[in-house]
């Protein structure tokens, strides 16, 4: 490659974000170059959640990466809530028309997008090193960055800036320019991915005096299991076995007694925090993903509001460059962040929902309870849920 290039989109991060982008708008002829500092193995190698709700899986048809999805993802058409030792079902196909979501991880879902990049020659570049975007607000915007020691730069229309909570395409916005929110809850989640068959074919989030625990799975052989822990907890803290023991006291008894336990693949304490960065629009650079919000990742809305960002910009840049329509453009931040608000007040809901906060009262305590028991005798409090976590409309 020469140090010197154009391009139309240049997109900073190699998730599922940028290269979600990056199919879309290469399958209808709108060139583009994805910029990633890590190597494809280390991408590959972030163990990340992955419920799909259906208009996610609908953009990986679209962009043709849907095919292992639908063949090997597994079809959720509801999940329980277990409190006071009962577990209930909330039935999302019949509260929502038939809608549900599909459990497909992360890592398999990149890898296809990474897969697919490849076969059709598409423009990604790994150990990109000090990327850094420039003029974004000139009609000339441009991308430098290192590569094996050599400067280079690229000349595009626009900029993506895909990179992350801690990316630099949101650090490149002048402070006086951008506003903030943040909330960090006291408290994280220790998962651990095992070689074993789930406990439940759909999700059990249980809400238990010593705290939240979550039975999630990959697929029919390798499941993933999550408790809430204080925030000074460390990995090494945790044996297998102390967290077997734990998660068993967490669970109603018959799910406690059917749950297979065995040696974890990996272990790790992810906080909690709740972010929105607004405008998510500088000049001609724009924010998708968790460069602009990150939610909790109890309501499973993380990768889908990404994935709602990635859908309002790739038919803006449809408008754009297909029809010489900006109004997309010119609309992305305030169209993306009327989802995104609505999907942090429900990760935010489901958050103090199912957890245990240390700070609360009694009376805090009583109401937490008094919701849950309102959940389930409300159809309509159920159908809120369920269409919020199938996804709300585009």
């Amino acid at each position: 490659m020469r140090n010197h290039t154009r391009t139309q989109v240049g997109i900073i991060g190699g998730g599922p974000s940028g290269l979600l982008l990056s199919q879309l708008l290469h399958l209808r002829g709108i060139d583009n170059i994805l910029l990633e500092k890590r190597a494809r193995e280390y991408v590959l190698g972030r163990i990340r959640a992955g419920v799909l709700e259906h208009g996610f899986a609908d953009l990986m048809r679209e962009a043709k990466c849907g095919q292992r999805m639908d063949a090997e993802g597994e079809i959720h058409d509801g999940i329980y809530i277990a409190f006071d030792d009962r577990r209930e079902r909330v039935d999302f196909k019949s509260l929502t028309g038939g809608n549900s979501v599909i459990v497909y991880g992360q890592t398999e879902l990149t890898r296809d997008l990474y897969e697919a990049r490849e076969k059709m020659g598409g423009d990604v570049i790994h150990h990109a090193e000090n990327v850094t975007p420039n003029d974004m607000t000139s009609k000339k915007p441009y991308l430098s960055y290192e590569f094996e020691g050599e400067k280079r730069r690229i000349d595009c229309d626009f900029i993506i800036g895909a990179d992350g909570f801690h990316g630099v395409s949101r650090a490149s916005i002048p402070k006086d320019r951008i506003t903030e929110y943040e909330r960090v809850y006291p408290f994280g989640w220790l998962g651990v991915l095992s070689k074993t068959k789930p406990v439940s074919p759909e999700l059990i989030y249980a809400n238990h005096q010593r705290g939240f625990s979550l039975c999630s799975l990959r697929s029919q052989i390798l499941s993933r299991y999550y408790i809430q822990v204080p925030l000074t907890d460390r990995v090494k803290d945790w044996s297998d076995e102390a967290f077997w023991a734990e998660l068993k006291r967490r669970l109603p008894e018959d799910v406690a007694d059917a749950l297979i336990t065995g040696r974890s693949v990996e272990k790790s304490i992810a906080p909690l925090r709740s972010f929105v960065a607004e405008p998510m629009r500088y000049g001609q650079m724009f924010l998708a993903g968790d460069a602009a919000h990150i939610v909790p990742p109890t309501g499973a809305r993380g990768l889908n509001s990404a994935a709602s960002d990635i859908y309002y910009l790739y038919h803006a840049m449809l408008d754009h460059y297909e029809n010489g329509d900006d109004r997309g453009l010119d609309n992305y931040s305030q169209k993306a962040l009327a989802r995104v608000w609505k999907g942090q007040r429900f990760s935010w809901w489901m958050t103090t929902l199912l957890h245990r906060f240390p700070d609360n009262s009694p009376f805090d305590d009583q109401l937490q309870q008094t919701d849950l028991e309102y959940l389930f005798s409300s159809k309509s409090a159920q159908t809120s849920l369920a269409e919020n976590y199938v996804g709300l409309p585009f």
